[in-house]
């Protein structure tokens, strides 16, 4: 058997190897096969225990001078490294024509120490092929190793000194970016426990975690979560009416809009306001509709009712003022279509109430409704609106019974409503002089889908609807939201009669 060359590294995967191994541990490379080193005279001996190289001096060509390109600064051999032999004598005849090289990082330095370390058995093929080796790990050690920085078993061994890639001359180290690495070892405050601070005034605080400050695009800087936008839940209470809408579960946004305000009449008694839109969603810009709709009849009630205008007629010129806004945000249909005046125009239903000590007025466009429960339950609730809808046609031309035609797909069809492309404005309204106290349920049909009849109404209605309005509006937005809420759910609660404190302009 011929007599196998001593490696330090599996010539095949590069797997250190340990003296008289005949297969590499790793791929089995048969090592045997591994013809012997030839002879060879290093320069300068690294392992101690070669020939001394002549005692003439080496003619070693000059480095090439670095150039501004960029290019790489050239890579340290073993051979560069001003040496010295194992017994304490310097190497003869070594000249060193290369310019110098930038200072090695300090935990580079044990690489490039000028003493070289004898070794046990010293494999004689380190020295010849030094310089192969140092092109792929920057180096060799001390003790007559190399390092393979892109061995895949490298990670095995410990990686006690790690090389890093030298900088090339034209750069100065003072002059590269100073890269912050974020500390990841702090935990998110758990909003359960943690104690969390007052935010800036102007600053929004996450609703899911409590603790992280909203960013301008509506998500928590602390945990990310999207934050509901401000129509997505919006509540209002007065003295005397109370109001609150809601996405639902089902609908990406919130199209429905409301207006809740109090004045007073000429005579000093008060006057109650509420006014509750619904968008239409096969329109363009639903919501944008109806929060212009109810703002234009608030504001037109307001200014109407305090100059001694009849209720009535105020609530009927409210609808036409609302008509009106919902109307100029349409956009011109082209030349193509001259014959409808807009395309698709924005569009919303309206439903409104004027509560006074004695009067009940109600006023709608559309299949919102308004209810009304007395605070005696043993008298009978009563639907003061009829739908703009082909379910109440059918049942007005007596083609179908109430239960069959709301069970029919095409129940909620609408045929009135506020928009440029609706057909003639017809404004209902009405007035009622009730002869007992009650509340007063201005809704959505995202509400009385789920409490049709005044019946059903009437039950879902808190007792203390009158003395708790604002909690009664909560209940019936809950009671839609527990049914399915399908829909966008606004419902607006005023007790009857306007008592006195709800004077006064809001």
């Amino acid at each position: 058997m011929s007599q196998m060359p001593q490696l330090a590294a599996c010539p095949s995967c590069e797997e250190p190897l340990e003296s008289g191994d005949r297969f590499c541990g790793a791929c089995g490379y048969d090592l045997s096969a591994v013809p012997a080193p030839p002879d060879d005279n290093p320069t300068i001996t690294m392992n101690g225990s070669g020939p001394r190289p002549p005692s003439a001096a080496v003619d070693w060509p000059v480095a090439p001078e670095q150039d501004s390109s960029g290019a790489p600064a050239a890579v340290v051999l073993p051979t560069d490294i001003e040496g010295r032999e194992s017994g304490g004598s310097d190497s003869p005849g070594v000249r060193f024509d290369r310019p110098p090289q930038p200072s090695a990082p300090p935990h580079a330095q044990p690489h490039a120490q000028p003493q070289a370390q004898p070794h046990a058995q010293p494999p004689a093929h380190v020295a010849a092929h030094a310089p192969a080796q140092a092109a792929t790990a920057h180096g060799a050690s001390a003790h007559g190793s190399s390092t393979h920085g892109a061995s895949a078993h490298a990670a095995s061994e410990p990686d006690e000194y790690p090389l890093a890639a030298p900088l090339p001359p034209e750069v100065p180290t003072d002059d590269l970016p100073t890269v912050e690495v974020p500390t990841v070892d702090a935990p998110l405050a758990d909003p359960r426990t943690a104690d969390l601070a007052t935010p800036s005034a102007g600053l929004k605080v996450c609703v899911a975690c409590r603790a992280g400050q909203v960013d301008r695009d509506g998500y928590c800087e602390n945990c990310g979560h999207a934050q509901p936008r401000e129509r997505d839940h919006m509540e209002q209470e007065l003295d005397a009416v109370a109001a609150v809408s809601d996405r639902g579960l089902r609908h990406h946004r919130n199209e429905d809009a409301f207006t809740v305000s109090s004045t007073a009449l000429p005579d000093g008694s008060p006057a109650v306001v509420a006014i509750v839109c619904d968008g239409v969603s096969s329109a363009t810009r639903p919501d944008e509709a109806s929060l212009a709709a109810s703002r234009a009849a608030g504001e037109s009630l307001l200014a109407a009712l305090p100059l001694g205008t009849h209720p009535q007629q105020a609530m009927h010129d409210a609808i036409i003022a609302a008509s009106e806004a919902v109307n100029s945000l349409a956009d011109p249909a082209p030349s193509a279509h001259e014959h409808q005046p807009h395309v698709n125009a924005p569009a919303c239903t309206l439903v409104g109430a004027v509560v006074t000590p004695s009067l009940l007025v109600v006023g709608w466009v559309g299949d919102s409704r308004v209810y009304w429960v007395p605070v005696d339950r043993s008298s009978p609730p009563a639907r003061l609106t009829e739908d703009d809808s082909w379910a109440a046609q059918m049942v007005a031309a007596g083609l179908m019974s109430e239960a069959e035609a709301y069970a029919d797909e095409r129940a909620h069809a609408i045929t009135g409503w506020l928009g440029a492309d609706s057909y003639e404005l017809e404004p209902h309204t009405a007035s009622f002089k009730p002869d007992r106290p009650g509340v007063v349920v201005v809704c959505t049909d995202g509400l009385w889908n789920y409490a049709e009849g005044a019946e059903e109404m009437a039950e879902v209605v808190p007792a203390d609807a009158a003395d708790r309005p604002l909690h009664s509006a909560q209940v019936l937005v809950g009671h839609a939201l527990d049914g399915g809420g399908h829909d966008n759910v606004t419902v607006a609660v005023l007790p009857f009669p306007a008592p006195q404190q709800g004077a006064g302009s809001a």
